[in-house]
């Protein structure tokens, strides 16, 4: 017969130290492999972090949700958001490195100073949409804080430590998070020129493959030259780099080949031959003072901003070139399947509605196309009545 699972609440106590301030001790009892129970200790932190015993109590409910994991939910305590958050912290969060650093800013941006204390019953979907309003964010911010809570209360979920099904935040809406602010820049050749003959190597070839490949800056600081394949003109996108960190390629539609045209490709055998680094192994674009790939961010600020100034142009970023390029491939009558394989995009709507612009000139002829189309009949239509008039007696 299986023996029943009790409730652990652990104790704490306040123990001196020979140096330093007076520390927090949280004492429990864990089963090991021979199914013995055995007390352990865990220091939590001083008195001066947690004055009192219920701010650390509070800084322990991580570690009690896991020595309760086996409690039936009905015999669980009420569990404070913010415990939640400190386990799905150590559990959940992404490997990938940007992915991950992003989630940790909103979580201590924005999600833990509102609801840290809340019990989780007493997060309520309309309390959470009426909090996501007032916040002075872009509605896809918005979005971002909303889905990231909707995870972490489906953590919740799998835990049983809120019913099934009764994810709170699946009720929550946000308003217009699907619009833009602003519509993304879009560079006429002539601006790209410009702005390419402010910049020196290695950033120059690096805005050229931007513009020519619509690749993201973190594929295009990872690339090492055995990704190249010159004699077959092509380049697998396989890894991006963010900060330093090299992990994989953004999605498992990222990773592929794309096409080299022969006139790229001469300019980066061009830049290659400038390169003091031309293994297979190197990076194309390695930074000179640590042999590193760069941060994008330090480019855009004191290289591409400054010869976008130059240029008179402001709001220029290394986005502004994937969203050109799209732009391009539509102007040239690329059908929209090839855009999204060229733009490595595992849905076709997101090539259609979140990049790309038709210049005003395109939209233009082809508008006069449609104008003519409709009124050269009834022009000649007209015509013909008039001279029909003229000629009756």
């Amino acid at each position: 017969m299986l023996k029943r699972t009790r409730y652990q609440y652990g104790s704490l106590r306040l123990k001196k130290r020979r140096k330093g301030p007076e520390a927090w001790e949280f004492r429990y009892y864990e089963t090991d492999s021979d199914g013995e129970r055995k007390r352990r200790y865990v220091t939590i932190g001083t008195k001066e972090q947690y004055p009192n015993d219920s701010l650390a109590r509070k800084a322990v409910q991580a570690l009690l949700l896991n020595l309760n994991a086996e409690v039936p939910r009905a015999e669980l305590e009420i569990v404070a958001f913010g415990a939640l958050l400190d386990k799905f912290v150590t559990e959940e969060m992404p490997t990938r490195y940007s992915t991950r650093k992003s989630y940790e800013s909103i979580i201590k941006r924005h999600i833990r100073p509102k609801w840290a204390d809340y019990p989780l019953d007493r997060i309520k979907p309309m309390s959470v949409e009426q909090w996501l309003r007032q916040l002075e964010l872009a509605p896809k911010s918005k979005a971002h804080i909303r889905s990231l809570m909707h995870l972490i209360f489906t953590c919740a979920e799998r835990w049983c430590l809120i019913e099934m099904g009764k994810n709170p935040i699946a009720l929550v809406r946000v308003k217009d998070c699907t619009k833009r602010l602003k519509r993304p820049q879009i560079l006429t050749i002539e601006q790209f020129s410009t702005i390419l003959s402010c910049l020196k190597q290695p950033y120059r070839t690096m805005v050229i493959v931007a513009q020519c490949l619509g690749l993201r800056v973190s594929e295009i600081v990872a690339l090492k030259w055995g990704d190249f394949d010159f004699d077959n003109r092509t380049l697998l996108v396989q890894r991006s780099s963010v900060h330093c960190r090299v992990d994989s390629a953004k999605t498992e539609y990222s990773h592929d080949f794309v096409p080299l045209d022969p006139e790229l490709a001469a300019v980066l055998l061009t830049w290659k031959e400038q390169s003091l680094w031309r293994r297979d192994e190197d990076w194309v674009f390695p930074n000179l003072a640590t042999g590193k790939p760069y941060w994008q961010e330090e480019i855009q600020k004191r290289h591409i901003t400054a010869a976008a100034m130059a240029a008179g142009l402001t709001g220029i970023g290394w986005h502004t070139f994937r969203h050109t390029y799209r732009t391009l491939l539509d102007e040239t009558g690329a059908p929209m399947k090839v855009q999204q394989e060229l733009m490595r995009h595992a849905s076709i709507q997101t090539t259609m509605n979140v990049y790309g612009q038709v210049p005003t000139n395109t939209k233009r002829q082809a508008n006069s196309k449609v104008v003519q189309l409709v009124l050269k009949p009834a022009v000649s239509a007209g015509a013909n009545e008039k001279g029909a008039a003229v000629a009756a007696p």
